[in-house]
């Protein structure tokens, strides 16, 4: 073995103090004088002993130090005394009267001592490395028993884990969670006193829920701690463990009642779930104690598994609370369902009825029975079937749906029934199930329409065959009178060169307001009656009207066709030029507008007249019913012709943002 110069240096100062190498040098000069006794005349061995063997024996004392010195020193030590005895035996050899055998035995002696003492070094090594691997032994033994020792703790604390957990996972019942959370930290941690706190966010403080170990009056005591205030809501407040080593003495205590309790070690760990704070978990000893790292996890995991156990009680309940509104909810709507006056009935995506109330039963004459196992393909006709596929592909394609809309029925008794229904798609798990519709039998509500508009058609027809008469007997008769009248003015002013001054200016003067009253009736001839309504149709009636809005009224009226025009009946065409007419005065008298624009649109299915003007507006009412009480009479009229062809008008207006009127009827 090679060793490093400091250490043999060391090894030879130990040697060089040690008794043994006296001893050796002892032996050495000993078995020097035994080696050359015969010379020095000490003693002779006899002459019958063969020279090999007197060689032997003359230096076979030389192993003794040699030995001695690998055997108490080092082998280092021993080889070097090999050295020494191997000068010490060599001149022998050459003084000797046989040169082989001395030099023989001065070979070998010093060779088998150093052979011997590195034998001896190899077992001293083996020794050395036999305890060391003994000692090496026991300390993993020592290791071994104190990792079995952790293993057993750790063990408890998996244990103890696992029945928190377990219990988290398998109860919802608080209470039982909180208890056996209680008991198994005392057993754990081996501790004095447990408190759990739960956190109200609402108030912002902490309530006890549990606690082992203090009285009730205390528990009472430090009830309602608010965030931030003492241990445990600066654990709340920074969501880390505290550790407070005297409770007692420590600035930070909030509440005297632990003084009297006479607790000083606690430990407080935040207990969470999914990262947010649900509480506090409180370990306290009324003795000293310093709680390591390990104990801070084992508690902040038992801390956090109460915090889901909490945050799952809370959902649980909550859960109860829904469920049962939901019970209450589903209760009260099946009611509302029930006896609603509104027939509702629910069929899947094929059709069949699965769900209806008392009124869809009245209306459509089945039993309710008989009705919830129907398709609704046996009360709609062609054409209604029709209708309700348009609406299907609507409301699953997600396209604009005009409701309510209209659908005719067909009742048991085969009587038609018209419906204004409501349809809204039913969803469950993401998919379309069914659809729901809501209905009102509006039969009577359209007949007693029809005969209005039957009525006021034959009014409408009255009034203006009235005003056709009215126009001609204008035309023909107080017209061509007042023309008359005019003619034989101009010739009697004419005829008479002598009247005074004041009799002719009386005379033209009359003749000028006759020849006004002749224009006014004319127009009202035309404003009754307009001829070229009758004689060239719709649009160069209204490029009539626009053009005497200019020279009337001053208002720059424009007339916009859009699309190829369309041949209306005489009817249709008269009431046209009526909406348009009476908005057109509404915007002469009314708006202070400087322009105004008829836009006619010729669409496929519908034509559209737009009226509009940049006056000052007006405040639309929120209902179109209240212009008439309003006093908007003429609105309410234009309204009211467009009903008559089944059309629609709509206005559109504000306080500066001018006027709108937006009339479309179908083709």
């Amino acid at each position: 073995m090679v060793k490093d110069p400091p250490r043999r240096l060391t090894q030879a100062k130990r040697a060089l103090s040690s008794p043994h190498l006296w001893l050796i040098v002892t032996s050495m000069i000993l078995a020097t004088i035994h080696h050359y006794s015969e010379w020095l005349g000490i003693w002779t061995l006899p002459e019958s002993i063969p020279p090999l063997t007197r060689e032997v024996l003359y230096s076979i004392f030389y192993l003794v130090p040699i030995v001695y010195s690998g055997a108490v020193l080092t082998s280092g030590w021993g080889l070097v005394t090999s050295a020494i005895s191997f000068v010490f035996m060599l001149p022998r050899a050459f003084v000797s009267s046989s040169l082989l055998d001395p030099l023989v035995m001065s070979i070998a002696i010093p060779l088998a001592g150093a052979v011997v003492c590195l034998g001896l070094q190899a077992q001293r090594e083996q020794r050395e490395v036999r305890q060391q691997a003994i000692v090496e032994v026991g300390r993993l033994q020592e290791r071994l028993r104190a990792l079995s020792r952790a293993n057993l703790r750790y063990e408890k604390k998996l244990a103890s884990l696992s029945t928190v957990s377990g219990l988290v996972s398998q109860s919802l019942e608080l209470d039982t969670v909180l208890c056996t959370a209680v008991n198994v930290v005392i057993e754990v941690m081996g501790v004095d006193v447990v408190l759990i706190f739960r956190l109200d966010e609402t108030a912002n403080e902490l309530r006890v829920i549990a606690y082992e170990g203090v009285p009730r009056r205390f528990a009472a005591a430090v009830d309602r701690m608010k965030v931030g205030e003492g241990f445990n809501g600066r654990a709340a407040q920074s969501g880390k463990p505290l550790v407070v080593e005297d409770a007692s003495n420590d600035p930070r205590l909030s509440r005297e009642v632990v003084k009297q309790e006479q607790l000083q070690a606690q430990l407080i760990v935040p207990m969470k779930s999914r990262g947010r704070v649900m509480g506090t978990l409180c370990v306290a000893m009324r003795q000293r104690k310093d709680f390591g790292p390990e104990e801070i996890d084992l508690l902040t995991a038992i801390g956090n598994e109460i915090g889901i156990a909490l945050e799952n009680a809370h959902l649980y309940q909550e859960q109860l609370r829904v469920a049962k509104q939901l019970e209450t909810s589903e209760r009260k709507y099946r009611e509302l369902f029930e006896r609603a006056p509104d027939a509702i009935w629910v069929h899947d995506m094929d059709g069949n009825i699965v769900s209806a109330n008392e009124a869809a039963a009245r209306l459509t004459g089945y039993e309710l029975q008989e009705l919830c196992h129907m398709n609704v393909r046996a009360f709609l006709s062609e054409e209604s079937l029709r209708l309700a596929k348009e609406v299907r592909v609507k409301l699953l394609q997600g396209q604009p749906l005009i409701q309510p809309y209209e659908q005719r029925i067909i009742t048991k008794q085969g009587a038609e029934a018209i419906w204004q229904l409501n349809t809204n798609l039913i969803m469950a798990d993401g998919k379309f199930v069914g659809f729901e519709h809501i209905a009102r039998d509006v039969t009577e509500e359209r007949r007693m329409e029809e005969n209005l508009r039957f009525y006021l058609q034959h009014i409408t027809k009255a009034q203006e065959e009235e005003r056709k008469r009215l126009a001609r007997e204008l035309h023909d008769s107080t017209a061509q009178t007042l023309f008359a009248i005019l003619h034989q003015l101009e010739r009697f002013l004419q005829s008479k060169a002598n009247l005074r001054m004041d009799d002719t200016r009386l005379l033209w003067k009359l003749h000028e307001e006759v020849k006004t009253v002749l224009q006014e009736v004319r127009q009202f001839g035309r404003d009754l009656r307009p001829s070229i309504l009758d004689d060239l149709g719709l649009i160069p009636a209204l490029e009539w009207l626009a053009g005497e809005m200019g020279k009337e009224n001053g208002i720059d009226a424009k007339l916009q066709v859009v699309g190829s025009e369309r041949r209306f009946s005489a009817e249709v065409r008269l009431v046209l030029f009526r909406i348009i007419q009476e908005a057109l005065r509404n915007v002469a008298r009314h708006s202070s507008a400087s322009q105004a624009r008829v836009t006619v649109a010729f669409n496929k299915q519908t034509t559209k007249v737009t009226i509009e003007d940049n006056g000052k507006g007006f405040t639309l009412p929120s209902n179109m019913g209240d212009l008439t009480r309003l006093g908007k009479l003429g609105l309410a009229g234009m309204q009211e012709r467009a009903r008559l062809l089944d059309g629609s008008l709509k206005v559109e207006s504000g306080p500066g943002k001018g006027t709108r009127v937006i009339v479309e009827v179908p083709v």
